[in-house]
């Protein structure tokens, strides 16, 4: 039968005796925060941006009726993702946007692609 280990035995590595010999630097919990919360604030407000300036952009160009249909608009990683209402207006607003992709590529040269999703109103 094997011995059992005692539990207070300073030599004994199940107690983890080297992790207690590795020094950290220590920051405070607010400047962790405030860095982490920076970052993150910071690109949910230029993402929000974009999608008000894209909405901006599509609502001028586009048929009354067809931009009031328009749910949002997302902008990631050179993909325009524009939501519609319904299945019926998304395929109406794919042919209002084939018209309308050069001046898309033209406000930023860096979107590759323009697609139209559902986005149902709850």
């Amino acid at each position: 039968m094997p011995k059992k280990v005692k539990r207070n035995n300073p030599a004994s590595t199940r107690m983890g005796a080297s992790s207690a010999r590795i020094s950290r630097s220590t920051e405070s919990v607010k400047s962790l925060l405030s860095r982490a919360s920076h970052s993150a604030l910071t690109r949910v407000a230029e993402q929000r941006q974009s999608q008000k300036d894209w909405s901006e952009i599509l609502r001028s160009k586009l048929p009354a009726d067809l931009a009031g249909r328009v749910r949002g608009v997302v902008e990631r990683d050179g993909n325009l993702v524009i939501f519609a209402e319904s299945a019926a207006w998304s395929a109406r607003l794919r042919f209002a946007l084939a018209e309308l992709e050069p001046l898309i590529r033209a406000e930023n040269a860096a979107i590759r692609s323009v697609a139209v999703k559902v986005l149902p109103r709850t």
